[in-house]
C-alpha cells in the first residue's frame, strides 16, 4: 500500500493524515482489465504451474518465447487446440497479423478462451457497425484488446467512443505509444471513477504527464483518494496533479510556512481539501501573498482565518488583492474586519461583479435610500444577481429610479424591457 508520505511530522494529527489508508480495490479494479503488461510484468505474476499444452501452444502457434508462454498459461490454460485455432483464426480473418496477433494475447491472453463465434465474432461486428474501418478496428483493439471481453453494446460502444476519441488525437501528440497506452489506461480508470467527461477531454488534448506515466499516477491517484477527494470533482485533477507534481521536501517547506502563519497540520489539511493550489503554489508566492496581506493591515491572526475561510485567496496576484481591497475598504467603507468576514469577496470580479453592484449601493446612498452606512459585503457580494437586483432594484416604486439603477448595474449594455430576463438568468 501507499502511504502519505507528504512529509515527516511529530504532530499526531499530521501522522495520521500520512499514513492514512482506504481500500480503494474498486478503484484499481480496471487498471488490472485495461493492462498493457510487458512480459516482464507478466513473469512476475504467481500462479500455477504453467501448463505444457498451454506453452507449448503459445510458442509454435505464436512464436512466444518460453518463458513469455509459460508466464501466460499462468493467466489462462487449455487443453485442446480447436477454441484457440478459432480465435487466431478469427483475428486472421479481419486483417490483423501474426505480430498483433501476438501482442493481443499477450496483452490479454484471455482471448484464447473466449468463445469466437458466439463472443468474439458478434463483438468484432458490432464494432465494424459503429463505424470502425477495418484499420480502426486493428488499431483499437490492439491498442485495448480488453474491449472484446466486455459484454453488451452499450459497455462497448462506450469503451469504442472513449478509446477513438483517445487515438484520435494520437496525432497531434508527441507522446510514445507507451505513453499513449499508458494515457488511455490512466483515463479509463479515472472514467470508471466516475470523472466527468469535460475533465477527461481536458486530460486527454493536454501534454500534462499525469496521465502518461504508470507508477507514478497509480502513486498520485491512491493518495488522492484516500484523502477523500470526490472524484467527480475539478478539485479531484487539481489536488492529483499537486502531489503528482510535489516532492515530499517541497510539500514539507510550504507546511512550513503556513505553521509559521499559526496554521496547525489539520487546517492546512482542510485548506488543501478546499483548494488543492493551497500546496499548488510555490513556497515563495505563499511568503509573498502572507507579505502582501500584512502589508495592507491585516494582522497574522486575521489572515490565517481568511486563508482558512478561503484558501484560494493566497494564490491571487499582489496587485489584483491590493485594488479589491483599496476599492472595499476605501470606496465602499467596508472595515478591515468585515474584509476578514468575507475573504470570497477576493474572488469576484472587479468588473463584472464588484464595481456594478456597489455602484447600485452607492447610488441608493447618494438618494439617501440606504442607511448612511453600506449593507454587510456578503448582502451586496454574495448573492446572486436575481437576489441583488430583487433586493436593492425593483423593489422600488419608481420606474425611472428602477431603470437608472439598471443602467448603472448592466452598465447599459441592456434596456429596461431586458431587466426581465437578466433576472431569469
Amino acid at each position: 500500500m501507499y502511504s502519505l508520505t507528504f512529509c515527516a511530522r511529530r504532530s499526531l494529527e499530521f501522522q495520521k493524515w500520512r499514513n492514512l489508508r482506504v481500500s480503494v480495490q474498486n478503484a484499481f479494479a480496471l487498471f488490472n482489465s485495461f493492462s498493457f503488461a510487458s512480459a516482464s510484468d507478466l513473469s512476475l505474476r504467481d500462479g500455477r504451474k504453467g501448463n505444457n499444452f498451454t506453452v507449448s501452444y503459445l510458442v509454435n502457434s505464436l512464436g512466444l518465447a518460453t518463458k513469455l508462454a509459460e508466464s501466460i498459461s499462468r493467466k489462462v490454460s487449455f487443453e485442446e487446440k480447436g477454441n484457440p485455432d478459432s480465435v487466431l483464426k478469427l483475428l486472421r480473418s479481419h486483417r490483423f497479423t501474426d505480430s498483433q496477433v501476438s501482442t493481443i494475447i499477450t496483452t490479454y491472453p484471455r482471448l484464447l478462451i473466449l468463445d469466437a463465434e458466439k463472443s468474439l465474432g458478434p463483438r468484432l461486428q458490432f464494432l465494424q457497425t459503429r463505424g470502425a474501418s477495418s484499420s480502426e478496428l486493428i488499431q483499437i483493439v490492439s491498442t485495448v484488446p480488453k474491449i472484446l471481453g466486455k459484454r453488451g453494446h452499450k459497455t462497448i460502444s462506450v469503451y469504442y467512443d472513449f478509446i477513438k476519441d483517445t487515438l484520435d488525437h494520437k496525432s497531434s501528440e508527441k507522446s510514445t505509444q507507451g505513453n499513449l497506452e499508458n494515457k488511455i489506461r490512466n483515463l479509463s480508470v479515472l472514467r470508471e471513477l466516475g470523472l466527468p467527461q469535460k475533465l477527461l477531454f481536458s486530460l486527454l488534448v493536454s501534454d500534462c504527464g499525469l496521465v502518461h506515466g504508470k507508477e507514478k499516477f497509480e502513486d498520485s491517484l491512491k493518495k488522492v483518494v484516500e484523502m477523500g477527494f470526490n472524484p467527480t470533482t475539478a478539485n479531484f485533477v487539481l489536488a492529483m496533479r499537486v502531489v503528482h507534481g510535489s516532492r515530499d521536501k517541497t510539500i514539507e517547506e510550504k507546511m512550513d510556512v503556513y505553521e509559521r502563519l499559526g496554521l496547525a497540520v489539520g487546517d492546512v489539511w482542510e485548506m488543501f481539501k478546499k483548494a488543492p493550489s493551497s500546496l499548488g503554489i510555490s513556497k515563495e508566492k505563499i511568503e509573498n501573498s502572507i507579505e502582501t496581506f500584512l502589508g495592507l493591515g491585516f494582522t497574522r491572526d486575521e489572515f490565517a482565518m481568511m486563508v482558512m475561510r478561503y484558501p484560494q485567496c493566497i494564490v491571487y496576484s499582489a496587485e489584483m488583492v491590493k485594488k479589491k481591497n483599496e476599492f472595499f475598504v476605501k470606496k465602499m467603507n467596508w472595515s478591515l474586519k468585515a474584509v476578514v468576514s468575507n475573504p470570497s469577496g477576493f474572488g469576484y470580479s472587479l468588473k463584472k461583479r464588484i464595481t456594478p453592484r456597489c455602484n447600485v449601493i452607492k447610488a441608493l446612498m447618494s438618494k439617501g435610500l440606504l442607511r448612511s452606512k453600506p449593507p454587510p459585503m456578503s448582502s451586496v457580494l454574495a448573492i446572486t444577481d436575481k437576489d441583488f437586483l430583487n433586493k436593492y432594484v425593483m423593489m422600488h416604486n419608481d420606474k425611472q429610479l428602477v431603470h437608472g439603477l439598471m443602467a448603472i448595474f448592466t452598465g447599459d449594455r441592456v434596456s429596461l424591457t431586458d431587466k426581465k430576463a437578466h433576472l431569469e438568468q
